[in-house]
């Protein structure tokens, strides 16, 4: 079944790899995989994947490895970053990673790129095998660095002028820039490049970022016109009591990131019974939970209010059953509500 595009805004799917309690690296991923196929069928435009490090909760350590993985096992969905942090990794490095995947899967390639390290400071530290970081000064050298060597120059001179990324390129993978800030949002401006505003992350500020990047926005030789895509944490089912049911797990595990414990997904048995649900429940959050009808009014509202392009989806659930379920609803009635 392919999705119905009648509606001019994509959808797309984020996923992080976490783990369920008890559930193995190797599962989670398996759980990513599965994600990926049922994406790939129900006619998605992309399927992002990110990069944490020395977490116990997330099994994606390396985007890149995880990326081509997906696209050598589905067909048409364009896969990438959602991001490869590049205060982590020399531009020369993340540049020949993804130009070698861009020649093994042509045109089906993103490259999402973001400030934070993702992670804490000793793990940034070990990375880069160095005490010095990417400060907000440095940051944007390093991303002109990256994107010339991709294919796209905005300089007469740079590393593009000595190193090749990959001696004999065809095509280039599509540069987007991340951020949960308006810092992100004026460079991806200024750039001409299309922005992803990471909503999900429920620390506010979506308006206001998308306001900067559309107004701030230059034409590049990439872009003609802005391209703003906007994430949300959604869980459709069939009805509006599964859909809560299913998604406690992912309530408590926020509570825990809020309060500095980073725990895996409780079941949804366990998360019933948990003593901190109701706080959990009570946590300001702009995640959309409900049945499908529900759902696509909230996500049309979100789009408006934002202006995106594009919006893209990650659900949290500890039956993968029931995220594939939410990604069947979302794409059986996306286009009707166009």
């Amino acid at each position: 079944m392919a999705m119905n595009t009648a509606n001019a805004v994509q959808l797309s799917v984020l996923d992080l790899s976490v783990l369920n309690d008890g559930q193995s690296s190797g599962a989670a991923l398996q759980t990513t995989t599965t994600l990926a196929k049922a994406a790939d069928s129900l006619g998605f435009a992309r399927f992002w994947v990110a990069e944490h490090h020395n977490m116990t909760s997330v099994a994606c350590t390396s985007p890149t490895v995880l990326i081509a993985h997906l696209a050598a096992i589905t067909d048409r969905i364009r896969v990438g970053s959602g991001g490869v942090m590049l205060a982590n990794h020399a531009p020369l490095v993340v540049a020949e990673q993804f130009a070698m995947l861009e020649g093994l899967h042509p045109g089906r390639i993103d490259v999402g790129i973001g400030r934070a390290p993702g992670t804490d400071q000793l793990t940034a530290r070990a990375l880069r095998r160095s005490d010095d970081g990417v400060d907000a000064e440095d940051f944007p050298q390093q991303l002109i660095d990256l994107m010339g060597l991709l294919g796209d120059p905005r300089t007469e001179t740079g590393m593009w002028n000595q190193f090749r990324a990959t001696p004999a390129a065809t095509s280039s993978p599509e540069v987007f820039l991340l951020g949960s800030s308006g810092y992100s949002a004026q460079l991806a401006g200024h750039l001409g490049l299309p922005f992803a505003f990471a909503h999900h992350f429920d620390m506010g500020g979506t308006l206001h970022a998308a306001e900067l990047y559309l107004e701030t926005f230059k034409p590049s030789v990439i872009l003609d016109a802005p391209y703003l895509i906007v994430t949300a944490n959604v869980l459709a089912a069939d009805t509006r009591e599964e859909a809560d049911w299913h998604s406690a797990p992912g309530r408590l595990t926020a509570l825990g990131r809020r309060t500095g414990r980073f725990i895996r997904l409780p079941s949804p048995q366990d998360a019933a019974a948990h003593p901190d649900l109701d706080q959990a429940n009570r946590l300001p959050s702009g995640r959309i939970v409900a049945d499908a009808a529900s759902v696509i009014h909230q996500l049309n509202d979100l789009a408006m209010r934002t202006g995106a392009n594009e919006l893209m989806v990650t659900s949290v659930a500890y039956d993968v059953s029931a995220r594939v379920r939410s990604l069947e609803l979302l794409a059986e009635h996306w286009g009707q509500a166009a």
